[in-house]
């Protein structure tokens, strides 16, 4: 699972009936989203946490997406390496002195300990799984909610020679395993996202291809004191919607 020192770690798609469909939060009154969003412009670096020695990529996707909120409010934040490992211990069940523990995570769990819980003092107020397949949604989810949480399979010719761009092949060498990374922007052609402490972009047509899951988080570090998002919204009243939603 890992080439270069870059492990995979998403496991299988797990779907809970009870989680809120962002869809049905946003249709049909929201406007088309930009045509372009990023919010990875304040960041000057990103970290691996510990995703180069484990396959804790449901929990980097955590910390960067940490990162990305609390940058774009003036006050990048960047959660250690010991808050990582503890919840990859609690959240993910690795155990340091089993290395046969180090078999990744399922993101709907880490999301659903991350609200319960916390993640070293920061908190998502909810969570919403987003249509992978409806790209107008996710770039309203990216937009309106500093990025989304997503996962996706890696085929074997990425894995091999990571290009900056990921892009579908004739021959992608079969699947190397399941990926967990924060997404951070997009433009018409382009979804720009974290992985490895790296900045990296795929087409459209790889998002369509190898993505399966996706979630917009309500994070509170997105919120100013005031407790509204960047682009206006209330974090209470997102929060309220979102949990009357079944």
């Amino acid at each position: 699972m890992t080439i270069a020192n870059r492990f995979l770690g998403r496991k299988a798609v797990v779907v809970d009936s009870r989680t809120v469909k962002l869809g049905t939060y946003l249709a049909p009154t929201l406007p088309v989203p930009p045509p372009a969003v990023s919010w990875s412009k304040q960041i000057s670096s990103w970290g691996v946490m510990l995703n180069d020695q484990l396959g804790d990529c449901t929990i980097a996707g955590c910390g960067h997406a940490v990162q990305t909120w609390s940058a774009n409010l003036g006050n990048e934040i960047t959660v250690s390496d010991s808050t990582v490992l503890a919840a990859y211990e609690a959240w993910d069940g690795y155990n340091p002195s089993d290395p046969s523990t180090d078999q990744g995570g399922i993101e709907l769990n880490v999301l659903k300990s991350w609200k319960a819980d916390g993640f070293g003092g920061h908190k998502i107020a909810a969570f919403a799984s987003v249509n992978p397949q409806n790209i107008t949604e996710v770039k309203q989810a990216i937009n309106l909610f500093g990025g989304i949480y997503i996962g996706m399979d890696v085929p074997n010719f990425i894995m091999n020679n990571i290009p900056q761009v990921w892009d579908i092949v004739a021959n992608d060498g079969g699947i190397d395993g399941g990926h967990c990374v924060f997404v951070v922007g997009y433009n018409e052609t382009l979804i720009t996202f974290i992985s490895w402490g790296s900045v990296y972009q795929m087409t459209i047509p790889y998002w369509n291809k190898y993505v399966d899951e996706s979630y917009a988080l309500v994070g509170e570090d997105f919120f100013a004191a005031q407790g509204v998002d960047p682009a206006g919204f209330s974090l209470a009243q997102i929060t309220a919607d979102i949990n009357q939603i079944h």
